[in-house]
């Protein structure tokens, strides 16, 4: 379960970066049904296998925290068996669990009354937290119309217009990456999600810069939402994950290289507000 879960990581199965620190934390419980002489070599382990989930995507600051949360807690616990290291592995990663699973409904629960009802919002890529949102605020009979460009080169964006498609009261129109200086002239809002906050920078799939820059331009307010877990001040360096080239055109390139980045950083100055589960913070 454990390369399993690596694997997927690393080919973003799973485009959350909230699943994918819950996924990551649940892989290490396959530890806890193995047998082991020691506790040590349990905890050997359990180091050794979370650090092979933390490699399998450096940039995701919620993965990383989830599961070095998990490793170092039981490291330091100085437990006198490897059942009791097992049984506490299994209490501290339904902790981190809920409190992201509960970080992330939070965060979508405050975001709501910020919705305004029939505004007109784009958003970019796939977030959970934002879907949330959406969700919640359409069950209390707001209605909105949804932009959603398709975040090249994986189409991230696509997964999230099917989603809307489904969602009572969202009317939703898939957009390509570089029109979304054409539609946000409609919009009230832009409402995206986060992979991490370090200091003043926002880092989340790359697209999200230019469309933050051009919502500057156009007087549009751009909302960030996610747990506050997500919001990093120290003891993490954000590194920016390069794609294969193949994703990007299927055919070779002769003579000529292809860059294919992940993520890119948006100054929060470019921000109207951050929505957590610790409540809105504006910028």
């Amino acid at each position: 379960m454990i390369d399993e879960t690596a694997e997927e990581i690393r080919e973003m199965q799973t485009h959350s970066s909230s699943v994918v620190a819950v996924n990551a934390a649940r892989a290490l419980e396959e530890l806890t049904e193995r047998e082991f002489a020691t506790v040590e070599e349990y905890t050997r382990a359990l180091e050794r296998n979370g650090s092979v989930l933390r490699r399998a995507n450096p940039s995701h600051a919620s993965l990383q925290n989830a599961v070095r949360e998990v490793v170092d807690d039981v490291t330091d616990a100085d437990l006198d068996n490897v059942e009791a290291a097992q049984r506490f592995t299994t209490e501290k990663i339904e902790e981190v669990v809920t409190r992201i699973e509960s970080g992330k409904r939070l965060a979508a629960e405050n975001a709501v009354e910020h919705l305004s009802d029939g505004a007109t919002l784009l958003t970019h890529d796939y977030s959970s937290t934002v879907l949330e949102a959406l969700e919640q605020a359409t069950a209390a009979g707001k209605t909105f119309d949804v932009y959603v460009t398709e975040a090249r080169p994986r189409y991230l964006g696509r997964k999230t217009a099917r989603t809307l498609a489904d969602m009572e009261g969202v009317e939703a129109t898939l957009l390509t990456d570089s029109a979304h200086g054409i539609y946000l002239e409609e919009c009230d809002r832009v409402v995206v999600g986060m992979d991490c906050i370090v200091d003043d920078t926002l880092y989340n799939r790359v697209g999200t810069f230019p469309i933050a820059a051009t919502a500057a331009q156009r007087d549009v307010p751009v909302t960030v939402l996610g747990s506050a877990s997500k919001i990093v001040s120290e003891g993490f360096v954000f590194e920016n994950e390069f794609r294969p080239g193949s994703e990007v055109m299927a055919e070779p390139a002769d003579g000529f290289a292809v860059e294919n980045p992940a993520y890119d950083a948006t100054p929060v100055e470019l921000l109207e507000s951050v929505i957590t589960d610790e409540g809105r913070r504006p910028f």
